[in-house]
């Protein structure tokens, strides 16, 4: 049998939100069985890698020392293609600007190994527009060029920079835009100003731009360097010289979004986050997916499978949650009957989540309670219909015990409790990250959808989770969050994740 070729995918991870990754690099990344990946690299894009996958660490210890030097990068991306696999070099930024992306692909050329490389967002361009600087303008600069200001002068010594060059294009109508230059940024500006730019020429700095602990100082060529130590700015951090610079008091856009700045945490399953954390990020939010349920099969179908067979004789199909509605018609498909088999029993949801998912199996909701928890489906079924009922409830394994109870007390025939699927703590890489964010008071909000949600974000955090922030998606959640130790900051009226985003929008606006 011929052996697998290996392929090595120069990867841009882009400037730091996870969303600006692009499309191809997602897209390879849910396809790596090899992701080696630098110090700058956003955590929640290892998440896109199959469980399965090697993550492997090439970046700088906090120190500031290299993990893995150069050489044996190119090594590894060389042995682990040569093994056949599919190996992803993500690298922050873009892999071809101001890296060592080139000394990497030309490495695996003279190797003779299959690569291509994957462009990525770079922080040059990101971070003066998060910042609101645009770095061509008709008006203020229609000249852009980008250089580093972190090589130490003994490596390339400072006459090798066309700093003269570099003044003249900046004045009047040109944008430098430097990275890497946090620990020689009073030495460069200074250079720039023996080279003759005024020192009236507006500068800024724009530090861990497009995340949650994006800060900008604006100033002058001159004033820029005592601003960043006086703003306490570090790196990483993208400066910017020219007249473009002066617009940002116009054209700053992403501090006025509601929840910048905010670092949210999404405790919802993997299967359920995405939409909710999109909204998170499109009104400015920082969002740590980190899923503290899983979805896995109940001990036993045998309840379940039963009540299938014998789906028709029920007057009542009652589902608590879109989770629950998915694992029914996935068992019914598994069992070989079609949705004919519910005949001609009723449906009920509770929360509009929930009759959302039967509707897109063609199931029409014939009761759902204004107020979205199981104790309020009793008066919208009424107590005439529930008098003598045989009803199901397809749910989890593990639930309150509440609405069974209610029905049979309200006189229903029978009340089948049928578990679907079960519930567990899943395991979770980023355990020691968030609990490390934690312990830091670097999360300002934790978000939870049910109460096990949060009883399993203590269990995997432990300690450090206490006295956190919480948002909760109503009354039940919130009593165990309390419980727990959280501080209930947000809990909205209506049960919904609508509901959720803006008590959350609400909160920070008084706040």
């Amino acid at each position: 049998m011929t052996k697998r070729a290996g392929r090595v995918y120069l990867v841009g991870a882009g400037p730091g939100a996870p969303d600006l990754i692009t499309v191809r690099a997602a897209n390879l990344l849910s396809r790596a069985e090899v992701v080696l990946y630098d110090s700058l690299v956003s955590p929640d894009l290892l998440r896109m890698a199959p469980a399965a996958a090697e993550r492997i660490h090439s970046g700088k210890r906090g120190g500031g020392q290299k993990i893995l030097a150069q050489d044996a990068i190119n090594q590894l991306l060389i042995a682990r293609a040569r093994a056949g696999q599919t190996v992803v070099r993500l690298k922050g930024g873009d892999p071809f600007i101001f890296g060592r992306g080139g000394e990497e692909a030309a490495a695996l050329a003279e190797a003779g190994i299959a690569f291509e490389v994957v462009p990525g967002i770079t922080s040059a361009i990101a971070a003066p527009a998060f910042a609101g600087i645009p770095v061509t303008h008709r008006e203020h600069g229609s000249f852009v060029a980008f250089i580093t200001g972190h090589e130490e002068p003994a490596r390339h010594p400072d006459e090798a920079v066309p700093w003269d060059e570099l003044a003249r294009a900046a004045n009047p109508r040109g944008t430098l835009v430097i990275l890497m230059a946090a620990a020689r940024l009073r030495e460069v500006l200074a250079r720039l100003a023996v080279a003759g730019l005024p020192g009236e020429t507006p500068a800024a700095a724009i530090q861990w731009a497009t995340t949650a602990a994006q800060r900008t100082a604006l100033a002058t060529l001159a004033t820029l360097a005592d601003e960043v130590e006086r703003q306490q700015l570090g790196s990483p951090a993208v400066v910017v010289v020219g007249e473009c610079a002066r617009l940002r008091n116009r054209l700053a856009w992403v501090e006025k979004l509601p929840l910048f700045g905010r670092r949210i945490v999404v405790t919802r399953a993997t299967e359920q986050a995405g939409e909710f954390a999109t909204r998170l990020r499109t009104l400015g939010a920082e969002v740590i997916e980190f899923p503290t349920i899983a979805a896995v099969p109940p001990s036993s179908f045998a309840i379940l499978d039963r009540a299938i067979t014998e789906a028709a004789s029920f007057d009542w199909l009652i589902f608590t949650s879109a989770r629950g509605v998915d694992a029914f018609i996935a068992r019914l498909r598994t069992l070989g009957h079609d949705l004919r088999a519910i005949g001609p029993a009723a449906i009920a949801a509770i929360g509009p989540a929930t009759a959302e998912r039967l509707n897109h199996y063609a199931l029409q909701v014939a009761a759902i309670p204004p107020e979205y928890r199981a104790e309020a489906i009793i008066d919208v079924i009424g107590a005439a219909r529930i008098q003598g009922a045989r009803i199901l409830i397809p749910r989890a394994e593990v639930a309150r015990e509440i609405l069974p109870q209610l029905l049979r007390e309200h006189g229903a025939r029978e009340v089948v409790v049928a578990p679907a699927y079960g519930t567990v703590v899943p395991d979770d890489s980023d355990t020691a990250r968030v609990r490390e964010l934690a312990a830091s008071h670097a999360i300002d909000l934790v978000t939870f959808t049910s109460s096990s949600t949060v009883t399993n974000f203590r269990t995997m955090i432990g300690v450090a989770a206490a006295g956190l922030k919480a948002a909760v998606i109503g009354p039940i959640t919130a009593e165990s969050a309390r419980a727990e130790g959280f501080d209930v900051i947000a809990e909205p009226s209506h049960y919904t994740v609508d509901g959720l985003v803006g008590a959350i929008v609400e909160y920070y606006a008084r706040n």
